[in-house]
């Protein structure tokens, strides 16, 4: 969704150019989260000869452009060029903010790009990540006080509330009123999901961030040998070390990782308030006012700066053309780091076991959980439902599904004895989100499977398991789905650990699992294969996938890989409702990738290829190596041959070659691999 970025340089000469270059890359590193225009502010010169204008701010430039944040660079040197604006000046406090907007209200348009404004002074300037469910009574308001609106956006309602609120303060004589006051009363009158940054010409030199529900950390870069290794508050910030320093503001740590890893995760109702080089903070608890009816005075809080667990060849391409296609192959090392330190082989006298801290002081309490609910959206939902199998298989406990979205819609029974499994890869889907506060509030154990340490749902949960898959920046997830499938496989063992009857089962899975990243770096060689396939379907406009058992889910995500990057059209069925409509879609032109390989359903998945070959289907079979004779009628199919593993690790194995074929056709098909047309990496807005 939408990505924030700020910078603030304090003590520390930076040129005009060097300010606007840090914005650009900041806002270049949040590309992947998905957007659609872009916007940056920093500060202008004050050359009047008016003493009453010298003597105040000077109205900030604010800059704002539809398309990409190349189309903004070009727009805003354009703009520089023409107003003979000195990109040499140099600053030695200055702040700057940024935005990537993805469309919620209103469309792609300059108008409706962030920053917002409170006016044509620029008085005050906010960017947002997030929805305010009530603007339109907030705007209302305004508009009966003599504000007028220029956008389409929910946004443009902060800005001017903080406007009025400021300029209120000022007509009742209060000419002291601080910008953590006027943020925190704006932020008692919204309502919805937010992360805010807000800049001021009457605070300049200053920045506030603020959020509720939507992702947003501060780093920390001290320019001094003797960095600074204690906490802060809002009486002994770090502006008390006098040390020169800079400060970033972001939605996402692949932003800030280039210039500092020391960062403090925002939490909600937290104000951070950047002045004079130093942070300090309000805890604004907006539930319990909204509870008691009561205006409470913020408290000051005392937070630690923690250190990313990042490093900056993550985030950057290397060899390979597009993130995506970097991550598919670094699968065989992301399920390495996964597993690592997790399975225990053993010896003699001990069986194979998988230790998952996370979870040991909770897996009784599983145990004796009256069902697991695994809630996702997306990949996640489908990591989840190819796990589902074995789970039941080994807990003995039932599984069920829920989409995120229509369990809160529904309001769907989550009973005290649940265990409730919440599987996000960035820990802020704003569905799952709202589902987990749903579950907390109903009693249930919430357990959280996440890709991002400090997320929403890592600190929300009760407890929970990180998939160490490493950073992913590509819209559609790779490798986070393959180490969601294998934690959750790991969950399954952990559960199921007391059971005697399923110790041979458990221990030829662990086997499977130490031979693993072999097996999927075996299957990445069919690349070129999947490329030619490709070739050949990329003037297709529908693409079929059935699959059963573990690789319905297969089936799921295979289909969803293409319809994301490639825009081409995609289904995937559950083989066993072949008979109850989709058979009618059968003719001698609709490619049907058909998943076969050695496991349960097996002989079934044979019968449905006999009966869609006798309908003339254009057939791609993926099966077991060996098994090409077993699953050809009459050599008549296309045939995709995979290594075989465990059958509850072969869904893993299987995405594979799904996934090269969805980026392949992407490629061939003129698309963006890396920013699918409407798509978000975090979907942080419902």
């Amino acid at each position: 969704m939408c990505g924030i970025f700020a910078y603030l340089n304090f003590d520390v000469s930076k040129e005009r150019r060097y300010i606007l270059e840090v914005l650009f890359n900041g806002l270049r590193r949040l590309e992947y989260r998905g957007y659609d225009s872009a916007g940056i502010s920093i500060d202008s010169s004050n050359n009047s000869s008016n003493p009453d204008v010298a003597a105040a701010a000077p109205s900030p430039l604010v800059f704002r452009q539809a398309g990409n944040i190349e189309s903004l660079v070009k727009s805003v040197y354009q703009e520089v060029d023409a107003k003979d604006i000195n990109l040499h000046e140099s600053f030695s406090v200055h702040a700057g903010i940024a935005h990537t907007r993805w469309a919620t209200h209103g469309e792609p348009a300059p108008r409706n790009s962030h920053p917002q404004t409170s006016d044509v002074e620029n008085e005050f300037l906010v960017v947002h990540n997030g929805v305010i469910t009530n603007y339109e009574v907030l705007k209302e308001t305004l508009v009966r006080h003599g504000f007028t609106f220029e956008s389409d956006t929910d946004t443009e309602v902060i800005p001017k509330l903080a406007k009025f609120i400021f300029d209120n303060a000022n007509e009742e004589g209060d000419k002291s009123v601080t910008f953590s006051q006027v943020v925190i009363e704006v932020m008692r009158h919204l309502e919805g999901a937010y992360a805010l940054i807000f800049k001021s010409r009457h605070y300049p030199n200053e920045l506030i961030a603020c959020k509720r529900g939507s992702p947003l950390l501060l780093g920390v870069k001290e320019l001094t040998e003797q960095a600074n290794r204690g906490s802060f508050n809002d009486s002994k910030s770090l502006s008390s070390n006098g040390q020169p320093k800079e400060l970033f503001l972001s939605s996402d740590a692949s932003a800030v990782v280039e210039h500092t890893k020391k960062v403090l995760v925002i939490e909600d109702g937290e104000v951070v308030h950047l002045k004079d080089g130093g942070v300090s903070i309000l805890k604004f608890d907006h539930p319990k006012e909204k509870c008691s009816g009561m205006v409470t005075r913020p408290a000051s809080v005392q937070r630690a700066l923690s250190v990313l667990q990042m490093e900056v060849e993550q985030i950057n391409k290397g060899k390979y053309e597009h993130y995506m296609q970097k991550e598919i192959h670094e699968q065989p090392e992301s399920l390495t780091t996964t597993m690592r330190g997790r399975l225990i082989r053993g010896g003699s006298c001990k069986a194979k076991s998988v230790l998952l801290g996370g979870l040991k002081d909770h897996l009784k309490t599983i145990r004796r959980s009256r069902r697991i609910v695994f809630i996702g959206c997306g990949t996640s939902y489908n990591a989840a439902l190819a796990a589902r199998p074995i789970i039941e298989e080994l807990s003995g406990i039932p599984v069920t599904m829920e989409i995120a979205s229509d369990l809160v819609d529904r309001q769907g029974p989550i009973y005290r004895e649940d265990t409730a499994v919440f599987v996000s890869q960035s820990g802020e889907t704003a569905d799952t989100l709202q589902a987990l506060e749903y579950a907390l509030e109903n009693g249930a154990l919430c357990v959280g499977i996440t890709n991002t340490v400090s997320s929403a749902i890592a600190r929300k949960t009760h407890c929970g398991v990180h998939i160490n898959a490493g950073c992913e920046i590509g819209v559609a997830s790779t490798k986070a789905y393959t180490s969601q499938i294998v934690v959750m496989a790991m969950l399954a063992l952990a559960i199921g650990d007391d059971t005697i009857s399923s110790q041979a089962r458990r221990e030829a899975i662990i086997d499977g699992l130490y031979d693993f990243p072999s097996k999927v770096k075996e299957v990445l060689k069919l690349d070129g294969e999947m490329k030619d396939l490709a070739k050949l379907l990329m003037a297709e406009q529908s693409l079929l996938v059935f699959g059963r058992g573990y690789n319905y889910a297969t089936a799921l995500e295979g289909a969803l890989k293409v319809k994301e990057v490639a825009l081409m059209h995609s289904e995937g069925i559950l083989a066993g409702e072949m008979k109850h409509g989709p058979l009618a879609l059968v003719d001698e032109n609709l490619p049907i990738v058909v998943i076969a390989t050695r496991d349960a359903c097996f002989s079934k998945q044979q019968s449905v290829i006999q009966q869609l070959h006798a309908r003339k289907g254009r057939l791609i079979v993926m099966c077991t190596e060996g098994d090409a004779a077993s699953v050809s009628v009459g050599g008549s199919c296309r045939v995709i041959e995979v290594p075989q593993v465990e059958d509850c690790l072969q869904p893993v194995i299987n995405v594979v070659p799904l996934q090269l074929l969805a980026y392949h056709l992407t490629v061939l098909r003129g698309h963006n691999v890396d920013q699918p047309r409407n798509l978000a990496k975090s979907v942080t807005t419902q």
